[in-house]
């Protein structure tokens, strides 16, 4: 087996073992919902297991640096996990649509008598889904650029900065999921779990910085330090 056809065959058992990962997750969050109605059942399913996906590529850079490992600017690992962080929130903005309002996507965002005339909502729930959809747009464009071909075409730099608005698409992921934490009134299971997610992803961020500082000081004066772990 050519090295070409190898790299090929782990990419596709590694994108096949995330879609039953993600499978898996979903069904477990699903039945953790208890509820009856199906829209909103996914919607939960499909939120927490993006989440959690979302999560572990957050991950992945700081827990390199925290084992003392490279932690070049792309990883297949943390593309492949990207991906389906990706592609299970998209799932859940499709299905996270039909939960309220009787479908009807503009009330999301504007007042009726939308859309014949569009007047912005402001309150908590229009402040939700406007966080959601700058996090919608941010994660189909990191989705489109999560190839060799766009890592190429832009240069290292220009595609790693550009991916650093995965952080600000988790902040914002992270206002989307509070506020509808409090406006759902959702059960104490599911507030503590997303409390944990979120918390964890914040506790690894932080160790992994510290880790990088930490060397940074230890790196003798006109020494270089490595680009590949400065950026957890």
């Amino acid at each position: 087996m050519s090295r070409g056809s190898s790299y090929w065959k782990r990419r596709v058992q590694r994108h096949i073992g995330l879609a039953i990962a993600s499978v898996a997750l979903m069904v477990a969050f699903f039945y953790l919902a208890r509820t009856d109605f199906l829209w909103f059942g996914l919607s939960m399913a499909s939120a927490y297991t993006a989440l959690a996906l979302l999560g572990a590529t957050l991950a992945t850079g700081p827990w390199n640096v925290l084992r003392g490992r490279p932690n070049p600017v792309s990883t297949d690992l943390r593309r492949d996990l990207g991906i389906w962080a990706g592609i299970v929130g998209l799932i859940h903005v499709a299905v996270g649509l039909q939960v309220h309002a009787g479908g009807d996507i503009w009330l999301y965002f504007f007042h009726p008598p939308a859309p014949e005339r569009l007047v912005v909502r402001l309150d908590p729930a229009g402040f939700s889904n406007h966080t959601g959809l700058i996090a919608t747009l941010l994660l189909v464009i990191l989705l489109a650029l999560s190839n060799d071909y766009s890592l190429r075409s832009l240069g290292r730099t220009r595609w790693k900065t550009i991916h650093r608005s995965v952080y600000v698409a988790f902040v914002l992921i992270v206002a989307h999921g509070a506020l509808y934490q409090l406006l759902e009134k959702r059960i104490l299971a599911f507030v503590a779990l997303f409390g944990v997610m979120v918390a964890t992803v914040v506790a690894i961020q932080l160790a992994g910085v510290r880790r990088v500082r930490a060397r940074a000081r230890r790196t003798p004066s006109g020494a270089s330090v490595p680009t590949s772990s400065a950026d957890p």
